[in-house]
C-alpha cells in the first residue's frame, strides 16, 4: 500500500496492541494461579511446564497483537515482510528458550527421580539445553531465508577437526554418558576406587565426576578414568550393608555363653544406635583356634557406609563392658618361645610381645 495511514488505521492498530497487552496480562495471571496449584502436586514436571508457559504465552500474545496491528496499517510489502520476519524470529526465540527450559527441567526431574538423591547429573541437562538452542538457532536462520545446508556442511568438516583436537574432552563426555546410562554410579552413591579414593558422588557433569570424602574434601575424577577404574559401589544394589568385627576369647571360656552374650549386645546396639538396622538378626561365627584365643566374627547391619564407624565404636565399647561384667576374658597375645643354652632347652611363656629364639653363651 502507498496511501498514508488514516485515523481509523491508527485506532485499529492501537486497539490490536492493547488487546495483545491485555491478553498477555490475563494469561500471566491465569498461569500464576495454575503455578500455585502445580506446586501442591507430587509431580514436579508440571511446575516446569507452567513456569515455561508463563514466559512464552504473554510474549506470544504481545506478538500476536503487534502482528494484527501491522496488518491493519497501510505498510508497503517490503516493510510488512520485514515486520513479519521480526515477529516470527521473536516468537521462535521465546519459544526456543521456553522449550529449552521445559525439556532441561524435565530431564533434571527424571535424573533426580532415577537416582533418588538431591544431587543432579548436570551432563544430561546441559546436553539437552544445547541441542534445543541449536535447533532453535537453525530455525531462525531458515526463517530469515539463510540456507543452512552450507552451514551444516561446514559444521561437519569443522566438527571433525574439533573432534580430533578434543579427543580427551569427548572421551570424558561419552564416558560420563555411559556411566549414567549404565546406572553403575549415580549422584549420592558412596564409591571406592582401586586407587584408594572414596566418598559420596556429588555430581557427574560433561567432563568430570566430583566425589566428596568423609572429611568434606572434594576429589575430581575425569569421567574417562572413572569408567576404566576398578570401583566398589557401596550403595548399589542395596544401600544397607554388613560390617565384620573380629573378636577373640580365652580357651577356657564357655562358647555357648559367649555367643549368647554377644548376640544380646548386638541386638541392643542395633536397636539403640542411630544408623543401625533394627531388624538385623545378630550373627556370631566362630572360625579360628588361634595362638592364645578362639577367634570369631560378629556381623553388624548398618544403614549406609558412613554409619559403620559410629556403630562399631559403640558396639566394641558395649561388648567390652559386658564381657567384663560376665567374667569373659579377652586374652592378650601370647607365644611360647625356647631359649637354647648349650644342650638345655628352657621353655618360657611371654605375654603381649614376640621373642625371637636365640642361643645364649
Amino acid at each position: 500500500m502507498n496511501r498514508a495511514p488514516t485515523l481509523d488505521d491508527l485506532v485499529l492498530a492501537g486497539i490490536s496492541l492493547a488487546a495483545g497487552l491485555l491478553l498477555a496480562f490475563l494469561s500471566r495471571a491465569v498461569l500464576r494461579w495454575l503455578a500455585g496449584h502445580a506446586k501442591r502436586t507430587r509431580w514436579s514436571g508440571d511446575d516446569v511446564i507452567v513456569d515455561a508457559l508463563r514466559s512464552v504465552v504473554p510474549w506470544a500474545a504481545i506478538a500476536g497483537g503487534a502482528a494484527v496491528a501491522a496488518a491493519a496499517l497501510p505498510l508497503t510489502l517490503t516493510v510488512q515482510h520485514h515486520t513479519d520476519q521480526v515477529l516470527e524470529v521473536w516468537l521462535i526465540f521465546v519459544a526456543t528458550l521456553s522449550a529449552a527450559r521445559v525439556i532441561a527441567g524435565l530431564v533434571h526431574t527424571v535424573t533426580q527421580s532415577r537416582s533418588g538423591v538431591a544431587g543432579s547429573a548436570t551432563i544430561f541437562v546441559n546436553i539437552t539445553r544445547v541441542l534445543v538452542l541449536a535447533i532453535g538457532f537453525l530455525i531462525v536462520l531458515q526463517t530469515l531465508g539463510i540456507s543452512i545446508a552450507p552451514l551444516l556442511t561446514a559444521l561437519g568438516v569443522g566438527g571433525l577437526a574439533v573432534a580430533l583436537a578434543l579427543q580427551d574432552t569427548l572421551a570424558n563426555l561419552f564416558a560420563g554418558i555411559h556411566i549414567l546410562a549404565a546406572r553403575t554410579v549415580q549422584p549420592g552413591d558412596y564409591i571406592r576406587l582401586g586407587s584408594g579414593e572414596e566418598g559420596y558422588v556429588v555430581d557427574i557433569n560433561w567432563r568430570q565426576t566430583t566425589v566428596r570424602q568423609l572429611s568434606n574434601n572434594l576429589v575430581v575424577i575425569p569421567n574417562g578414568q572413572l569408567a576404566k577404574a576398578n570401583m566398589t559401589n557401596f550403595t548399589r544394589p542395596e544401600q544397607r550393608l554388613t560390617v565384620l568385627v573380629q573378636v577373640g576369647v580365652a580357651y577356657d571360656a564357655d562358647l555357648e555363653h559367649v555367643e549368647r552374650v554377644t548376640k544380646e549386645v548386638v541386638a541392643a546396639t542395633m536397636r539403640e544406635v542411630p544408623g543401625a538396622v533394627p531388624e538385623h538378626e545378630p550373627a556370631v561365627r566362630f572360625h579360628t583356634f588361634g595362638d592364645s584365643r578362639i577367634g570369631f566374627t560378629v556381623i553388624l547391619g548398618v544403614g549406609e557406609f558412613s554409619d559403620q564407624y559410629r556403630i562399631k565404636h559403640e558396639f566394641i565399647k558395649r561388648l567390652h563392658r559386658r564381657y567384663h561384667e560376665e567374667g569373659i576374658r579377652i586374652p592378650a597375645p601370647a607365644r611360647t618361645v625356647a631359649l637354647q643354652q648349650g644342650a638345655v632347652v628352657i621353655p618360657q611363656q611371654r605375654s603381649g610381645e614376640d621373642v625371637i629364639p636365640g642361643t645364649m653363651n
